[in-house]
């Protein structure tokens, strides 16, 4: 024999060593199918997920539009709100009354915090900060 055959030993060793590298491949690549299988699955049940949210949002009934806040019948709040539409900046109950050539006494100056108070309470003023009214903005 010469050096460049080979001998039945070696060529079964090679191949052995052969489907050795074939069998870890095929193990590595079990292994990645089994990874990505999972990965797969968890893309499923999110997508799933986002369907049944989709779902159920369009499924929710839309906003209803509020009716509009009912000024009370008293003359004093037309004449209040007719300060603050004239008005472009918050007021203060002080600044009502003067603007309605409402004498600034003791009893108007207690009376009109009141309405206003309450006017704010039905949302048809807001108050910005204690004392301080305004119209609310859309």
């Amino acid at each position: 024999m010469t050096g460049g055959e080979l001998t039945l030993g070696a060529v079964l060793a090679r191949l052995e060593e052969r489907e050795c590298e074939i069998t870890a491949q095929a193990e590595e690549a079990r292994e990645q199918i089994t990874q990505l299988t999972a990965q797969l699955d968890e893309l499923g049940r999110a997508a799933e997920e986002v369907r049944i949210t989709r779902k159920t949002l369009l499924a929710l009934p839309g906003p209803q539009p509020r009716p509009a806040p009912k000024l009370p019948d008293h003359p004093a709040y037309q004449q209040i709100m007719a300060v603050f539409t004239a008005a472009n900046h918050p007021l203060r109950a002080r600044q009502v009354c003067e603007a309605m050539d409402v004498t600034v006494a003791p009893n108007n100056i207690n009376n009109v915090p009141l309405k206003l108070k309450r006017l704010a309470d039905r949302r048809i003023l807001a108050e910005t900060e204690p004392g301080l009214f305004t119209q609310p903005r859309p």
